[in-house]
């Protein structure tokens, strides 16, 4: 009897660590995918318009993605990471931030206010790329949680180094910090 509840205590663990994990492999592309509906924010001037996005183009330069909900409250569990990569001054010509922000996954009316942020957001990083998600492409092809947050690096090739969902603990943040560095030499 106790074998049993054991075995059915193991398959519940499994099956719950499955149903929320997401489908981005190591030494892999990231799953492809393309934000048709509004998209990568491109800055002309002080104007910001909006083009389709597909990660197909993430290889040719070391990149931290971010993919976020389009929450303060997520925004905020990996400010810690985004302040100590703008600290470190990487070459742009070969390192870039992507963050990708679900705007489908904010809260009830604060849809204006997740673009008008994005939009500032790239205004002050015009280096970075921003893309806006209007219906959850990338969450989905992904297999991301909700109401959260995930960060990736990716080699020049385009080939996940590094991934988590979640906050960052400082210790991982040195170790996104230490692999950009290295890639980039």
């Amino acid at each position: 009897m106790k074998t049993t509840y054991f075995f059915a205590g193991i398959c519940t663990a499994l099956f719950s660590l499955n149903a929320f994990s997401h489908n981005i492999q190591p030494a892999m592309p990231l799953p492809k995918v393309a934000v048709n509906q509004v998209g990568e924010l491109v800055l002309k001037g002080q104007e910001i318009t909006y083009q389709p996005w597909q990660s197909g183009g993430l290889a040719g330069k070391v990149r931290v993605i971010q993919h976020m909900a389009g929450r303060s409250s997520v925004k905020e569990k990996n400010e810690a990471l985004m302040e100590a990569i703008r600290a470190e001054k990487f070459d742009a010509s070969v390192y870039q931030t992507t963050t990708i922000i679900n705007a489908d996954d904010a809260l009830v009316g604060t849809g204006m206010f997740v673009k008008s942020s994005a939009e500032k957001g790239k205004k002050a990083n015009p280096h970075s790329q921003v893309i806006l998600d209007q219906q959850s492409a990338v969450k989905n092809a992904w297999d991301l949680k909700e109401k959260d947050s995930l960060i990736v690096v990716t080699d020049k090739n385009g080939k996940v180094k590094f991934v988590k969902e979640g906050k960052l603990s400082p210790q991982e943040i040195q170790t996104v910090i230490g692999l950009v560095r290295g890639l980039i030499r």
